[in-house]
């Protein structure tokens, strides 16, 4: 029996929720809205008393699957690993399939964020890692002609 109805976002914990939103709305996510959260019921979900963050949704122009950024005021945040590869435990990548691959790479580099490996090619496709901020390893990938 299936019990999952919709897919409706992935979160990630940031320490700098402004550089992390400004990197993703480069890709083309746009914001759908920001809030403070805090109180009884985020405490409950979370189970962490006395809790309060601020988060941004972004969702992929004309909707679907979200990405919420988060950055905790209370308590402080823990640090991850600042460089983490894909085969450390977690969340190993976040994909999005991208209009030109090589105008996003030469965006994304003139702000400072570089390959992880280089860019492969595979059936129709292009795909490569790039390290984004906080280390999140963000996966791009365009078809290929």
């Amino acid at each position: 029996m299936a019990h999952v109805r919709l897919f409706d976002h992935v979160g990630i914990t940031v320490a700098d929720l402004d550089a992390a939103t400004a990197f993703f709305v480069t890709l083309g996510l746009e914001v759908e809205g920001t809030a403070t959260l805090e109180g009884q019921f985020v405490d409950d979900v979370i189970g962490i008393p006395g809790s309060r963050s601020q988060i941004v949704m972004l969702r992929p122009p004309g909707g679907g699957t979200g990405l919420e950024l988060s950055t905790f005021i209370t308590p402080d945040h823990l640090p991850g690993s600042p460089a983490p590869m894909s085969n450390e435990l977690g969340i190993r990548n976040v994909m999005f399939e991208v209009d030109d691959l090589s105008s996003v790479l030469d965006e994304l580099a003139a702000d400072g964020y570089g390959l992880i490996g280089s860019v492969g090619e595979h059936e129709g496709w292009r795909m490569t890692y790039v390290r984004g901020p906080e280390g999140i390893i963000v996966a791009l990938a365009d078809r290929n002609g």
